[in-house]
């Protein structure tokens, strides 16, 4: 394993748990009906567990699923392809979907994504980020739901990661 480097926090553990509270709060005012969460492994299992207990305190009571979808591989620029490595388990015909993911920068994932579930028959499918990078956007597909505007700099922490390193990190950061 390489030597780990310093972090410089962009947002520490306070400012997410606000945001997150935020937009469940924003969430639990919509009208979605048998909502299924369904959280993109890996770089979102932190944000979609935080999220979920949040919308519970916010009277919500989703189901929850988990998809492993994959443009990166082992580098740190998407290559352009996404990958199913694990699929959902729950039919999603005529059900509201809320697709939780840790960044939405080209939009290639979340647009192979909510194209996938809407060919399945979803009645609607909302997309809910904690960070968005507008500027790096390949596909045209906006957020219903953003925690955080990232600047145009590779983000770990919080979940996400380079090399699998640094998924751990309670805040988002910049290797240094």
């Amino acid at each position: 394993m390489s030597e780990r480097r310093d972090v410089r926090v962009l947002y520490d553990e306070a400012e997410i748990a606000d945001r997150v509270e935020a937009m469940a709060e924003a969430l639990a005012k919509t009208d979605f009906h048998n909502l299924l969460v369904v959280a993109v492994l890996k770089g979102s299992f932190m944000f979609a567990a935080d999220f979920l207990r949040a919308m519970h305190r916010h009277g919500m009571q989703p189901q929850v699923e988990f998809v492993h979808l994959s443009s990166y591989l082992e580098g740190t620029v998407s290559q352009g392809h996404v990958r199913i490595l694990k699929d959902i388990e729950s039919g999603v015909s005529g059900r509201d979907v809320l697709l939780v993911d840790d960044i939405l920068e080209s939009g290639r994932t979340l647009a192979f994504a909510k194209d996938l579930l809407m060919a399945r028959g979803a009645r609607s499918v909302a997309l809910s980020v904690m960070l968005e990078k507008p500027h790096k956007r390949v596909v045209q597909i906006e957020a219903d739901y953003v925690g955080f505007k990232c600047p145009d700099e590779f983000v770990v922490g919080y979940g996400m990661d380079v090399a699998h390193q640094y998924r751990e990190l309670p805040f988002i950061g910049v290797v240094c």
